[in-house]
């Protein structure tokens, strides 16, 4: 199979790409089988704890292994056989999910919480694959000119598995218990697997020459840094997540603020999801290309608004509907930060270029947690929110200072 950039005309639809359409199979996969363990992770290791600490450790056992695998996984992806390596990580998530069964199930004389944070922590390390696998078999079965497309694409798979992985754990635990949803985990991770292995894409061959892997861990980070367009697309969703994000907050906020019951949760946590699954499917008929900096921006700014919003909103229907837009504009900055890095990485280097970008996300995603706790433990709820809400838009004005070529970016000249 040729590379498609290799082709003389590129496909109507990234969906015209059969080996886009695998790709997809895979992240959906992959998704849901993490979503789907964790939320069996939390019930069964709430049931055997009834310690709300013990919940809250289960991202830091996940995450410390990610950071300390994350620039390795990065290197790996740029040097070996992406399908086969993303494979065996898939079957790696696959293996600590049936542990994780045979141990809810009494099928493993393992008692008590360490062995499952241990199971979380190995199944951190096979997550910091994905994401740079997925990365770079994404420019490997598109053309340039459908990256913007495919992100889009990318984004509403991406949306639709956060709603309904977390959805089938929630069914699968109250039916049939925790031991059917670990499974139920194996099994999409396996399907993962066998779909990697079965994809129509070429491999970029393997590099004549390997360097030290240090050297060319810090190739990769010389390289983000010395690019003031991606650096600043990255920089800007870590800290207006990391700053200002409102989801962590929702139990808290649903409970002192609005005086609803545990109902809403539902509905609020999945309205983020929601925007971002419309503006994606949008942005995938009519891909942005003139002005994109601009509208990045202009999103980022939009979702410090609605989290300003959303702190002084005071009726569920009103903060659901801030929720939706607040997804929508983090969807416009998801789709235009993966189109951008796709555009300007060089394929040798995308593992870890995407290995540094899931750093970013990891960052802004568990570390913004931590911090929205203790921003509200300090001010109180509501001024935290609005405290968030404003430093990110000191933060979209900082980085339209600072990066000009952000600002001033259009995707055609990046084709």
């Amino acid at each position: 199979m040729n590379h498609p950039t290799d082709a003389p005309t590129a496909s109507p639809s990234p969906l015209a790409s059969a080996g886009f359409r695998w790709l997809m199979l895979y992240r959906i996969c992959t998704l849901m089988s993490y979503q789907v363990v964790a939320v069996a992770v939390g019930w069964h290791l709430y049931l055997l704890t009834r310690d709300t600490l013990a919940l809250g450790l289960v991202g830091l056992a996940e995450v410390i292994p990610f950071f300390c695998i994350a620039p390795f996984s990065g290197y790996l992806v740029d040097h070996l056989p992406r399908r086969t390596l993303g494979a065996a990580a898939c079957t790696l998530l696959a293996v600590n999910a049936a542990v994780l069964a045979a141990m809810s199930a009494g099928l493993l004389p393992l008692r008590g919480p360490w062995p499952i944070y241990l199971a979380v922590a190995v199944g951190g390390i096979g997550r910091t694959f994905l994401g740079p696998i997925y990365n770079a078999l994404f420019a490997r079965v598109l053309a340039r000119p459908q990256f913007a497309r495919g992100a889009s694409l990318g984004s509403v798979v991406f949306q639709t598995g956060l709603v309904l992985g977390p959805a089938l754990g929630g069914v699968l635990v109250g039916t049939l218990g925790t031991a059917a949803a670990f499974s139920t985990g194996t099994a999409l991770a396996l399907l993962a697997a066998v779909t990697l292995l079965r994809m129509p894409v070429s491999e970029p061959p393997p590099p004549t020459q390997r360097g030290p892997i240090l050297a060319s861990i810090a190739e990769g980070a010389r390289f983000v840094a010395g690019n003031q367009i991606l650096l600043g697309a990255m920089a800007l969703d870590m800290f207006s997540v990391l700053l200002g994000g409102a989801v962590s907050m929702l139990p808290a906020f649903i409970h002192d603020i609005l005086r609803a019951g545990p109902q809403a949760l539902g509905l609020l946590r999945a309205a983020p999801a929601i925007g971002s699954i419309l503006i994606a499917l949008w942005l995938s008929r009519h891909p942005l290309q003139r002005h994109a900096g601009r509208v990045l921006l202009l999103a980022v700014a939009g979702f410090g608004l609605c989290t300003i919003a959303f702190a002084l909103s005071r009726q569920l229907w009103l903060s659901t509907l801030l929720l939706v837009l607040y997804g929508m504009c983090d969807g416009v900055s998801v789709v235009l930060r993966s189109t951008i890095m796709q555009l300007v990485t060089p394929d040798a280097m995308r593992g870890r270029v995407s290995s540094i970008n899931g750093l970013f996300i990891s960052s802004s995603n568990e570390l913004g947690a931590f911090y929205d706790g203790v921003m509200a433990r300090l001010l109180g709820l509501v001024p935290a929110m609005l405290v968030g809400g404003g430093v990110t838009l000191a933060v979209v004005a900082i980085t339209a200072q600072l990066a000009p070529r952000l600002r001033r970016l259009d995707l055609r000249e990046l084709h």
